[in-house]
């Protein structure tokens, strides 16, 4: 499998390279060259424990890794990092949950993250050199990826996150962690800030270049394949419990990496019947499902911190495709977005973008209703991301008499992103009761932390990363 650059200006690349390319230079995204069809094996796949499926998708993108080394690096990424399981379902009021924060850090992010740490090793251990890497986060990528990566010889990582802009947990988790190569950064501004300033110096080739500059958000293909594996997981375990043919997955999102992840593993041939993109009051991915409409509006602060994003990455993989996998369309599409802050495509006769894709928003008041609501029916405690997508999906599904779906609707599926201990307020707003606790988040409270704090300007980052690596 080879990959290409959304806006079509980078040579095909192997999966390694591209791994460590992370951004395309070109400015573009990385994708594979074709999307595999796996229909024919789907049967063969639902018997597969987690850690041989995800070696079956990864053996589809990454061609280049010799297999027993894949599946030496799945099973250092899995086999003791998840407690108790990496992607277990819950029957939850008629529905089905996703759990995927069983990681180290109890976010989806870990998923993917845990497997990049290994990756990057891999690389470095066979080519040699180092890697800094340079990301940004609205939340839980940053302390998955400092977890992946921490006390790793060769590499450095940068993790700018906005400065009073994620909830106090995420902060400490990621600034209690005082490894040597761990260097965290505040930016006083918003996360899309934050993204500017990462693509703005993973764009300065001849810095990227001297610096070796790595990525780990969701820029970086190998985030989104590594998410692939649980929509294969989860919808199977549904199917096995409930006979039905094809599952409805709900999403909650903001720089569109989990869904997109979805949306790739429907067209693989995944038993989805169709995707709900649940996004909070930061609804412009929402928005453009729903209208064709691509704008920029203020960024809002949320219950759901990690959704609080404008600019998401990942749609430009998505547009990608729906302009017909044309590169020129695509670089125009996103030059009169960088001028305007918006473009529009073409909906159908219903007002959609994507018949597979329905989309759906949820304010403050509506995530505290589905935590207070599916705590007091269920006893089950959803955290305020996961909280979103349960109030947006079943706001646009017919229930049955007992608030399960009707018996012509195919059966939920939510994903679950994050632990609802890391969201400690929030949980006791909506129930008015300490209710979200877990030993590891319980014990961040008296660890010392460090952290840099940036104003919004490239340079400054720029600075802070020569004066910990040193000048080239």
């Amino acid at each position: 499998m080879r990959y290409v650059s959304t806006r079509g200006r980078v040579e095909p690349l192997e999966f390694q390279q591209a791994f460590m390319m992370g951004l395309a230079d070109d400015g573009g995204l990385l994708i594979p060259e074709a999307i595999p069809d796996v229909r024919a094996r789907l049967d063969e796949w639902r018997g597969l424990a987690y850690n041989d499926l995800a070696f079956e998708v990864f053996g589809l993108y990454a061609t280049d890794v010799p297999p027993g080394d894949l599946q030496q690096i799945v099973a250092r990424s899995y086999a003791d990092n998840f407690r108790p399981a990496v992607a277990p379902v819950a029957a939850v009021g008629g529905a089905f949950v996703l759990e995927l924060f069983h990681g180290p850090t109890l976010s989806f992010k870990d998923v993917a993250l845990q497997l990049l740490g290994n990756l990057f090793a891999y690389v470095l251990q066979r080519e040699g050199g180092e890697l800094n890497i340079l990301g940004a986060t609205s939340g839980d990528t940053g302390s998955a990826a400092i977890c992946g990566v921490r006390g790793r010889r060769g590499i450095r990582i940068f993790m700018m996150h906005p400065h009073g802009g994620v909830s106090p947990i995420q902060e400490r988790q990621m600034t209690t962690v005082l490894d040597d190569n761990v260097h965290n950064i505040a930016v006083v501004g918003s996360f899309d800030d934050c993204q500017r300033i990462m693509k703005t110096l993973a764009g300065d080739l001849e810095f990227k270049r001297a610096y070796s500059l790595g990525a780990v958000n969701s820029v970086n293909w190998a985030r989104v394949m590594a998410q692939i594996v649980y929509y294969f997981a989860g919808t199977f375990e549904v199917q096995r419990r409930s006979g039905a043919a094809a599952v409805r997955v709900c999403v909650p999102t903001g720089n569109f990496g989990n869904i997109l992840a979805g949306w790739y593993a429907m067209k693989m041939g995944a038993p989805i019947a169709g995707l709900v993109l649940a996004a909070n009051d930061n609804d412009i991915l929402a928005r453009f499902f729903n209208s064709g409409e691509y704008s920029l509006g203020q960024v809002h602060k949320t219950l759901a911190p990690a959704m609080d994003i404008q600019v998401a990455s990942n749609f430009e993989r998505y547009l990608y495709y729906g302009l017909g996998q044309d590169a020129a369309a695509l670089r125009s599409a996103m030059e009169r977005f960088a001028r305007s802050g918006s473009l529009r495509v073409g909906t159908d006769a219903g007002g959609r973008v994507d018949p597979d894709i329905e989309a759906g928003s949820a304010g403050r008041a509506e995530i505290l209703a589905a935590i207070r609501r599916c705590h007091e029916e269920t006893g089950y405690l959803l955290d305020p991301h996961t909280a979103c997508g349960w109030a947006v999906a079943h706001a646009r599904v017919p229930a049955g008499p007992d608030g399960s779906p009707a018996d012509d609707e195919p059966p939920l599926l939510c994903l679950a992103t994050a632990h609802p201990a890391k969201f400690p307020e929030a949980i006791e707003l909506a129930t008015g009761r300490d209710l979200a606790h877990h030993p590891d988040i319980d014990r961040l409270a008296d660890m010392p932390t460090r952290c840099a704090v940036a104003p919004n300007d490239p340079d400054k980052v720029r600075r802070i990363i020569v004066e910990n690596v040193g000048q080239r």
